[in-house]
């Protein structure tokens, strides 16, 4: 039998989506594993954050400037929403996750951060005072599970206020998509990216010149697989890899794959920063750890599987990967 030609197109299409998907998560998931040496070495959180949102948001303005042209509007009409991703899903996120992040594994502190969706079933419950389906409430029993795994009370290497930092990376998370499902407009996904960068980059700005957060950034070189890094190099990496191109490759997935299937291929993220970690860093998870790893991603993808489970907004305004 022949193949029918738009059938074909549309394999290809998405094939080739799900291919761009996972370039995505791969170049989100490098950044902790790349930028924790350089924290580690003496650099404080609003150094590496403002250097990363401002280097990204300088790479992805020229479409934000672009639309603005084209429809001098769009802010008025979107601005609420750029500058809640900007200090939600950009700022506050990333803030909580590379405090996190210095305290315990980054797989780790990731995993802790993907259980925003779980978070997401607890406040649709409660809005609307409907009980979630049996799958719903069977995946945020894995993840719970899970979690507790992974978080190895018993371990020597439990730290609390680091599961504390994680979660609340989590919590931001989930904020941003419960804003994002209250906007009824659509916005290009390029263009909210680099309005919330501009705007979590200008946060960092505020927050380091008045001493809230320290701006230490020694011209130290870091190790990474045996090759001495210079700090320029690792945070180029992160700005131009792990930022700008992360997004760039989500919002290319999405029309090809559909929101929902960039959104289970996004959670590949926390494998390749699992595999990062540990070929850069030596942070091999414990067996419990792994098991528990296993359990969360299950759960969520249980979760993500229930269209009722998550906001419709965010499905069409967030981009294909959040950005960690």
């Amino acid at each position: 039998m022949t193949a029918i030609p738009g059938t074909v197109d549309r394999t290809r299409a998405r094939t080739a989506g799900v291919v761009i998907g996972l370039a995505s998560a791969v170049s989100f998931a490098s950044s902790g594993p790349v930028m924790k040496p350089l924290l580690e070495a003496g650099w404080s959180i609003g150094a590496a954050l403002l250097l990363r949102m401002g280097g990204a948001a300088v790479l992805l303005s020229p479409w934000l400037i672009r639309a603005i042209v084209r429809d001098r509007s769009i802010l008025r009409r979107h601005g609420l929403l750029v500058l809640a991703f900007g200090l939600t899903g950009v700022a506050g996120c990333q803030l909580f996750y590379f405090s996190a992040m210095q305290r315990m594994p980054v797989a780790i502190a990731l995993l802790v951060q993907y259980t925003a969706p779980v978070m997401l079933v607890a406040w649709v419950w409660l809005r609307t005072r409907r009980r979630p389906s049996a799958v719903v409430l069977g995946g945020t029993a894995l993840a719970i599970v899970g979690l507790v795994l992974v978080v190895d009370v018993t371990g020597a290497a439990f730290d609390p206020l680091g599961i504390a930092l994680a979660l609340g990376a989590a919590v931001w998370m989930a904020a941003y998509f419960v804003i994002a499902d209250r906007t009824t407009d659509t916005m290009p996904p390029l263009v909210l990216a680099g309005g919330g960068l501009v705007v979590g980059a200008a946060l960092m700005v505020v927050l380091c010149a008045t001493g809230v957060l320290p701006f230490v950034a020694p011209a130290v070189s870091t190790d990474l697989l045996g090759t001495a890094v210079p700090w320029f190099l690792s945070v180029s990496w992160v700005a131009l890899v792990a930022t700008a191109l992360g997004y760039g490759l989500g919002v290319l997935a999405v029309p090809r794959i559909g929101a929902r299937l960039a959104s289970f291929v996004g959670l590949t993220e926390v494998l390749f920063a699992m595999l990062f970690g540990w070929l850069l860093l030596g942070e091999a998870p414990t067996p419990v750890q792994g098991a528990g790893g296993a359990l969360i991603l299950a759960g969520v993808v249980l979760v993500r599987a229930d269209p009722a489970a998550a906001p419709k907004g965010a499905a069409a305004s967030v981009p294909a990967v959040p950005a960690p």
